[in-house]
């Protein structure tokens, strides 16, 4: 199956996305007291719910005059997205460059990446290189 491409999110589109996503359908009502500080008016997470149905991410079941809304992309299928888009324009594409950067940036000690590499899901490990095959460089590029 190909890669999603999604349309670009705001911050503002993000933050109320993943309010979605954490409560599952909501009313706008419901919305903004789980928005961090400062919350934007009841009005403006209406207008940036519109935005994000039109974008196809929201979905809307009617109660008479009220709409509860609810996630239609799911929260997994966004952060694959992100995270690619993430590694292609930052680290060319390259898992191993990404996790680098942030081993050097947060200091990590050999046993922290040990860890980390315990979290890490079967699936996405099985798309790393394979660190014995002497075409690769450990980054996904021939040698």
């Amino acid at each position: 199956m190909p890669d999603p491409t999604f349309p670009e999110l705001t911050r503002a589109e993000e933050q109320v996305m993943q309010v979605l996503w954490q409560q599952g359908p909501a009313f706008v009502k419901d919305v903004v007291p789980a928005l961090p500080e400062p919350r934007p008016a009841v009005t403006t997470v209406s207008t940036i719910i519109r935005i994000l149905e039109q974008k196809g991410f929201v979905g809307h079941e009617a109660f008479g005059r009220t709409h509860r809304y609810h996630a239609l992309v799911a929260r997994d299928e966004y952060r694959r997205f992100s995270l690619g888009k993430l590694l292609g324009g930052y680290f060319g594409g390259s898992f191993s460059r990404l996790v680098s950067f942030f081993a050097q940036e947060e200091n990590l000690d050999a046993a922290q990446l040990e860890e980390l590499l315990r979290h890490a899901q079967p699936s996405t490990l099985n798309d790393l290189p394979d660190a014995s095959d002497p075409a690769s460089d450990h980054d996904g590029r021939p040698a």
